[in-house]
């Protein structure tokens, strides 16, 4: 899972885009729209983003971005529809089938980006995204900390200037929870104590141990000693008199205000407007029109096709008992589990060594950034996933990251560790993530978007890659990474039924208990995860199965001229697509490779 941004600026220009026309042309991408229209309003659009999107921007490299932060204030998101319609209306202006194909498909691609930025405001979504089970505005400026290196005093100029706009972005996510408040449309309990067991202890925390002064902490010799302190004490005060006042608001806030409201029952099928807003939410992380219920339907099928091939993979492990015993044994014979954190990191970074090595036979284009293998940070770690991907900047000097949650050893089993490695690191996110960013022949947007269904489904497709790359060394591995396709089949099921159908949080269980290895923290915490993060968990299964049935359809077309390295550069080197505009750019590559003289 790629790490996202969790604010209602963020969400807004996130661009999850919904289902795209099926009649553009593939292209050949080139940085500048041969259509002088075109190209105008991608320039424009692109300093439209780097003012609104300072994270993204400061990703870029622009320095000055650097010093702000998202402005997550219901105002500012409102104050957006006239500048989106603007682009909107030029863009209708145009004839896409005067265009060329290249700039018919990013016509096409920013029209839906806006389309969906513009039907996502009247939502007002920021009254559910101030904060989730994985806390709220704290554990995003710690995301920030954590990708900030300082090597320039004007560096650290930047980074106090960001911390000093912190209390206003901890300010606007209160009023937006305290709106969802008022309208009914809240967090449940679960939540809201959740969310407080990380909010809570920030307000505790001591300039020892904040992470908001991690970046200065160690500054090269190339600045002064006496401006190296003068740059941590004013860090220090902005933390002292600024972040921590707001922190200490925040918790209150949550634990006076909204937990004793928060309702018990969980999806937003028992909130107003509820079943709108999930529908939009399904449509935008699936980049489909599938509607909830055809997504749990989808769901259910995969569930019965991953247990056959499990079943199997149990056989071949010697197995002789039944499937509850089989996943009782895995989930608790000590063998199963690394002994100290050290271990499982060390364990975590074989693996991501051993995928490098298999990398140049699957993708003819790598990314020049490097990716590291880290530990989850111990301030967040409680109610994390067992694993993540931190975005990079190569332009910042910053590598990715592969996170690894090394707390609770006896939930984190090694049989899925290759699977996770492969989803996280390499050849998943990381790969496709760094490629997107270094596509320099792309549109500013387009190097940033946000197509989470491409996104995760790449993830889980790469899983499926370890088996031909020979990763999976046991039966345990593999009916761990079987496991983990379950999860996601499960997740179509749970998330579906809980927003839309209104289960309880024990029928969502079931699914994971009764059909995967998963162990017993992780369905607690990846339930938690779906009840508060709705829609997002249809996405990974939805775009795996779709990235799997065009390379299906490319082998059946190419037969012997298939080459899976093209294929790969093909789907990744411009960056990800909606569903149905993958589809059409796939196509015409499959026509572009029968047209190919044979090497």
């Amino acid at each position: 899972m790629k790490f996202v941004v969790a604010c209602a600026a963020a969400a807004l220009l996130s661009a999850c885009v919904s289902s795209v026309p099926a009649q553009v042309a593939a292209p050949a991408i080139v940085r500048d729209a041969e259509d002088p229209a075109l190209a105008s309003i991608l320039a424009d659009y692109e300093a439209y983003l780097r003012r609104v999107d300072p994270i993204s921007a400061g990703m870029e490299g622009d320095k000055a971005a650097l010093s702000r932060m998202p402005d997550a204030s219901r105002a500012f998101e409102l104050a957006q529809e006239p500048e989106l319609k603007a682009f909107a209306d030029r863009l209708g202006a145009l004839d896409p089938a005067s265009l060329t194909a290249a700039d018919s498909l990013n016509h096409a691609f920013l029209a839906y980006v806006i389309k969906r930025a513009r039907d996502r405001i009247p939502l007002d979504t920021g009254r559910l995204d101030a904060f989730n089970s994985e806390g709220g505005p704290g554990q995003s400026v710690s995301y920030f900390a954590n990708v900030t290196r300082i090597v320039t005093p004007a560096d650290a100029e930047a980074w106090i200037a960001r911390l000093e706009a912190m209390p206003k972005f901890y300010s606007d996510q209160l009023e937006n929870a305290r709106r969802g408040l008022s309208t009914g449309l809240v967090q449940p309990r679960s939540i809201v104590e959740n969310a407080l067991s990380l909010i809570e202890p920030e307000a505790a925390l001591t300039p020892e141990t904040d992470p908001l002064l991690k970046p200065l902490a160690q500054l090269p010799a190339t600045i002064p000693a006496d401006q190296q302190a003068q740059f941590r004490a004013r860090a220090a005060r902005a933390v002292a008199d600024g972040v921590m006042p707001a922190r200490r608001d925040w918790a209150r806030f949550l634990r006076q205000d909204y937990l004793p409201k928060a309702p018990e029952t969980l999806g937003l099928v028992h909130r107003p407007g509820g079943k709108e807003l999930y529908a939009y939410l399904v449509r935008g992380f699936t980049t489909t029109d599938l509607t909830p219920d055809q997504v749990h339907e989808i769901g259910r099928q995969e569930v019965a096709r991953i247990r056959a091939r499990m079943d199997v993979e149990m056989k071949a492990a010697g197995w002789t008992g039944d499937f509850a015993a089989f996943l009782n044994y895995l989930r608790t014979d000590p063998k199963f589990y690394a002994q100290t954190r050290e271990d499982l990191l060390e364990k975590a970074s074989e693996m991501a060594k051993r995928a490098d090595d298999g990398l140049p036979a699957l993708f003819g284009t790598l990314p020049r950034t490097p990716y590291g293998v880290r530990p989850v940070p111990a301030e967040i770690e409680a109610n994390y996933t067992t694993g993540r991907y931190f975005q990079g900047s190569l332009k910042n000097g910053v590598a990715g990251g592969y996170m690894v949650n090394t707390s609770s050893l006896d939930q984190r089993p090694l049989y899925e560790l290759p699977a996770l490695t492969l989803h996280e690191a390499v050849p998943g996110h990381h790969i496709q993530i760094a490629l997107q960013q270094e596509a320099a022949d792309q549109p500013y947007f387009r190097r940033g978007v946000d197509v989470t269904a491409f996104i995760e489904g790449w993830g889980l497709y790469s899983e499926f890659l370890g088996e031909e790359m020979k990763f999976y060394r046991t039966p345990y591995e593999r009916f761990g990474r079987l496991s983990y396709e379950m999860w996601r089949a499960c997740r179509l099921v749970a998330d579906t039924g809980l927003h839309w159908l209104g289960w309880d949080i024990e029928q969502a269980r079931a699914c994971f208990r009764d059909n995967s290895a998963l162990a017993p923290l992780n369905i607690e915490t990846e339930l938690q995860r779906y009840i508060g993060w709705a829609g997002q968990a249809t996405a990974y299964k939805i775009g795996e199965i779709r990235l799997r049935d065009v390379r299906t359809r490319a082998q059946r077309e190419l037969g012997e001229r298939f080459d899976v390295r093209r294929f790969h550069d093909a789907l990744l080197v411009d960056g990800p697509l909606p569903m149905a505009l993958l589809d059409t750019r796939m196509d015409g590559w499959i026509a572009e490779e029968k047209a190919r003289p044979a090497e």
